[in-house]
């Protein structure tokens, strides 16, 4: 089985928590982290804990200090030709993001499966002009930014998430629906989480 591309330091992460679990059967706090691979900034730590759970081998309570999981068995099976899928998103009113891994899902080759790339289900009608239907699972690219016109997964506000066209306006973000019967989302708090690259349809 392959080895998942890990950096070094997120390595040298991946691995304390690991020892540290074992041996105190409790998970460390950041600032065990930071002590024992040498990292004095906590924001740094938080940064690399992100990207490990963005790949699926941890998963965190932000409420809580010592609140890590170790998904060990999941990233097994992510590695395996999988990818992540993460909670739902509404195509049509946002709903709120929901960032536990279900399961994952196999991924065919010209669908995407690259690094740094999870799954979502889509709800709602919103998107159906761009072949994006009600029960599809999306293929999402992770991306802070996006070009006009592109179709992302984003924020709205603090809790909410949605799969819309982007649009820069001004002092503002427009979140397009691909359905004429459907209003635009217009706000000035969005946060893009990742452009979508590939649909995956389930035929019944």
């Amino acid at each position: 089985m392959a080895e998942l591309d890990l950096t070094k330091r997120q390595q040298e992460v991946f691995d304390f928590i690991k020892k540290y679990s074992a041996k105190y059967g409790y998970p460390p706090t950041v600032r065990d982290i930071g002590k024992a691979i040498g990292l004095t900034s906590s924001s740094t730590v938080h940064a690399h804990l992100s990207n490990l759970e963005k790949i699926g081998l941890l998963r965190r309570d932000p409420s809580k200090p010592r609140a890590i999981e170790l998904l060990v068995g999941k990233a097994k099976r992510a590695v395996a030709g999988g990818l992540p899928l993460v909670g739902r998103v509404a195509a049509g009113a946002p709903v709120l993001a929901e960032e536990n891994i279900e399961e994952y899902v196999e991924i065919p080759a010209l669908a995407g499966g690259d690094e740094g790339e999870y799954v979502l289900t889509v709800t709602g009608d919103s998107m159906i002009k761009a072949g994006i239907h009600d029960g599809d699972h999306v293929v999402v690219r992770i991306a802070e930014t996006a070009l006009d016109g592109e179709i992302v997964v984003a924020l709205v506000g603090d809790s909410e998430a949605t799969v819309k066209r982007f649009f820069r306006e001004d002092d503002h973000v427009r979140l397009e629906p691909e359905n004429d019967l459907l209003e635009p989302i217009r706000s000035t708090e969005v946060t893009v989480l990742g452009k979508v690259v590939g649909v995956l349809r389930r035929v019944t």
